[in-house]
């Protein structure tokens, strides 16, 4: 899978073997690690990277595309789908690596997935949790068209701490 974004030289595509090292590089790394569920581990070793390339080129409904800037794949994207009566609705995150921060490639990034995902009869609903210490990635949703929700109120233990989720969606327009 190929997805241009709207900032010249940054993708999303499908993760591929020789990302390796690019992913080793850029997801080691706590303040990453703090932001996202526990399928993303830390220290994030050789073996999870293995591990991750295997289930992101694995077939199914899910989406796990990497974004590519200059050529480097410096994060990931995607949509876990969901099953059942939840069946039109994904889970939707991503990452990007912290170097790489403030750039936009997260806002542009969330942004041509969000689209090319509601263009799809498989999805009619996003949801993206946000830990609420981190208003950055609030923004970006924001940004792209996500609507705050709600706040899931103590719902979350992160690195220690008890902490409020906020629910952002976004919905495909009947």
């Amino acid at each position: 899978m190929h997805i241009s974004t709207n900032l010249p030289g940054c993708v999303l595509r499908s993760w591929r073997p020789e990302d390796k090292a690019a992913l080793l590089l850029h997801a080691n790394n706590r303040n990453i690690w703090r932001n996202l569920t526990e399928m993303f581990p830390h220290p994030y070793t050789e073996t999870n990277a293995v591990q991750w390339l295997s289930i992101a080129s694995s077939p199914g409904t899910s989406i796990y595309l990497a974004i590519e800037v200059g050529g480097e794949a410096v994060g990931g994207i995607g949509i876990i789908a969901g099953t059942g009566i939840g069946q039109y609705t994904g889970q939707f995150g991503y990452w990007l690596g912290e170097s790489l921060w403030g750039r936009g490639i997260a806002t542009a990034s969330a942004s041509a997935l969000a689209t090319h995902a509601l263009a799809q009869p498989q999805f009619v609903r996003l949801e993206a949790p946000v830990f609420a210490w981190n208003p950055a990635s609030m923004r970006v949703l924001e940004k792209v068209g996500f609507i705050r929700e709600g706040v899931l109120r103590r719902s979350v233990f992160k690195d220690g701490q008890l902490i409020d989720n906020v629910m952002y969606a976004k919905v495909r327009d009947a």
